[in-house]
């Protein structure tokens, strides 16, 4: 019988703030992940400015993608093929990382796999949980999206929920502007809530009439202005730790009541989260409690593997290879893409089959 080949994805980040490169060994070992972070630089600014972000990955890429390389102890000939994020995201950082990625393939000779951001963010917990396989229910939460999905196979997603206006990173980035704790948001609450009363101020948590796993936030922190305005008009002290928490229970008990609602209605014992706000801790204490008390079983990524990271799109770009995908050197930044929507893959790509069987990506490996 005739062994296997390992194959080795060179992963590669930017579509926001982060530029990352990762070399991933057969999908779950990460044998180089390194990330350099504009934060300080947007802090300045209160968010991310795309110009700047832009820039800073032009100064980055090169040096980020030698450092990972150097960390794995390969050179351009000896990986399989090039991942990279090509949507969702900005624009302009993508198109660096894409640029990147396509002058390497070309180079190198390698394959080129262009990768959707979201599903890279799913794919971090295949990287925490060796044995974790399709089909699992997954809480999709970040800056810019928050879904709520059934992964069927690999790179295959039901959609069973998404907000309406605003993610739940967004808020948390919002109402962290309008208390005074600048950004980035997430962080900031998390740490100021943990000094409050959760239960000091009811916010509203809205539900979407005819969509019962759907998310909207726009509502909260429209309540969370109107409070800080009422305050403000009447002469009122405003508690900075007990609205943070106040807040942040808000989000989480939607997040948490829908995500074990869908299980439980879908007949789905494995629950998994992605996303930068899966590393809030009031967010893990909750669904891990609830889980516990439904018997699901529960799993999520590492801070570090739910901020944006390469590992994670070097992992999903092993998938892509894995069923054929590649893509051509006229790949380039689709800023709108969505969930479960592919790019445009070059027709004849050759799947790795890796043990003859048929069935779904997940059955046959």
């Amino acid at each position: 019988m005739e062994e296997k080949k390992d194959i080795y994805i060179l992963g590669i980040e930017s579509s926001c703030d982060e530029t990352a490169a990762a070399v991933v060994k057969n999908g779950r070992e990460v044998l180089s992940s390194i990330i350099y972070s504009q934060i300080a630089t947007h802090t300045l600014f209160g968010g991310v400015v795309p110009e700047i972000a832009s820039r800073k990955h032009i100064e980055k890429i090169n040096q980020v993608i030698e450092a990972a390389l150097l960390e794995a102890h390969m050179e351009l000939r000896d990986f399989t093929a090039v991942g990279v994020t090509c949507g969702p995201g900005l624009v302009g950082p993508l198109l660096i990382g894409v640029s990147a990625a396509k002058a390497i393939a070309w180079a190198a000779d390698k394959p080129l796999i262009g990768v959707n951001h979201i599903e890279g963010h799913v794919c971090a917990n295949f990287i925490e949980k060796k044995d974790l396989v399709p089909p699992f229910l997954c809480l999709i939460v970040s800056g810019g999206h928050t879904h709520l999905v059934i992964v069927e196979d690999y790179g295959s997603f039901r959609i069973l929920g998404r907000t309406r206006d605003d993610a739940a990173g967004e808020a948390f980035d919002k109402v962290a502007r309008s208390i005074g704790l600048g950004y980035p948001g997430g962080p900031k609450i998390d740490q100021k809530a943990r000094e409050g009363n959760p239960d000091a101020i009811v916010f509203p948590q809205a539900k979407v009439r005819g969509s019962e796993y759907d998310f909207s936030f726009s509502g909260l922190k429209s309540a969370v202005l109107n409070y800080l305005n009422h305050a403000r008009m009447t002469g009122e002290a405003v508690n900075a730790a007990d609205l943070a928490a106040s807040f942040q229970k808000a989000v989480v008990d939607v997040l948490v009541d829908h995500t074990v609602r869908a299980a439980k209605a879908y007949g789905v014992r494995q629950v998994a989260m992605a996303g930068g706000v899966a590393s809030n801790s009031a967010l893990r204490a909750a669904m891990r409690k609830r889980c516990e008390s439904e018997q699901l079983s529960l799993t999520y990524p590492a801070p570090v593997l739910c901020t944006d990271n390469a590992a994670m799109i070097g992992c999903a770009a092993y998938y892509e290879f894995l069923c054929g995908n590649r893509s051509g050197l006229d790949l380039n930044a689709m800023p709108g893409l969505k969930l479960g929507e592919k790019p445009e893959y070059l027709s004849g790509g050759k799947p790795e089959d890796r043990s003859g069987e048929v069935g779904s990506l997940a059955e046959r490996i």
